[in-house]
């Protein structure tokens, strides 16, 4: 792949009122600071992008005003809603699941970043819920686009994932490869995917980007393969301005 992002045209399009972009190492934004807008210029429009500090937990934050240079978002949140046009929320992963939402109905977005803490507590679902409850979203009106992470291939875990899953889902066994009983290799796509469909978004309406990026190198940073962090990827999504 030469393109410095993914896109998937049948999760949205500027056609479709958003824009959006699954980072590669390849990809380079416009310098920012986390809790900093930063402002993108292109030839056809000028939007603020907004990232902020990611602490693996299952709070969102919800930028529901228009966004200034003056703004300074000091906390810790791992999802980001907006239904300000222009406004670009953006995620940061190096192997977690970057999960990008948008409803084309009532004009709304989410960037969030579901590693395997957040997963099991439940941040895609809790982020939806928000959603739903803060700009009278249905679900079924929800697309959803689940990007690049670690896949089961690579991306073994122990008793600290496996305890809580096996605790808290029937289906465990489905999600596990080469399971020997205090490890074994997690397919954490899967299981974002079936927790969207258990939030009420239709199965026909999530796409899934399937690529490890512990796999492939010369792709994707990964803090697994890497064993700290050399960088990470940008995974952002933007409501395009109507004029």
């Amino acid at each position: 792949m030469d393109a410095p992002v993914i896109t998937v045209p049948a999760f949205g399009s500027a056609h479709d009122g958003v824009r959006h972009f699954f980072g590669t190492r390849q990809h380079a934004p416009v310098a920012y600071e986390t809790g900093v807008p930063a402002q993108e210029s292109h030839a056809s429009r000028r939007a603020w992008m907004v990232s902020v500090k990611q602490v693996h937990g299952t709070d969102a934050l919800i930028v529901d005003r228009p966004v200034t240079g003056a703004d300074r978002f000091e906390g810790g949140w791992d999802a980001l809603i907006t239904d300000q046009p222009g406004v670009t929320v953006v995620v940061r992963t190096a192997d977690c699941v970057p999960v990008l939402v948008y409803d084309r109905r009532r004009r709304a977005v989410a960037a969030i970043h579901a590693g395997w803490r957040g997963t099991l507590a439940g941040i895609v679902p809790k982020t939806i819920e928000t959603m739903i409850a803060r700009f009278a979203i249905q679900p079924t009106d929800l697309r959803v686009s689940i990007g690049p992470s670690a896949g089961p291939c690579c991306y073994e875990v122990d008793h600290a994932v496996l305890e809580p899953l096996r605790g808290s889902r029937k289906d465990w066994p489905s999600l596990l490869r080469d399971d020997r009983g205090t490890k074994a290799r997690l397919d954490l796509k899967a299981l974002v995917r079936r927790q969207t469909a258990e939030a009420g978004i239709p199965l026909e309406q999530i796409t899934v980007v399937n690529v490890c990026t512990i796999c492939h190198p010369a792709l994707f940073y990964s803090y697994r393969r890497e064993g700290r962090v050399n960088g990470t990827m940008l995974n952002g999504i933007t409501l395009v301005s109507r004029r």
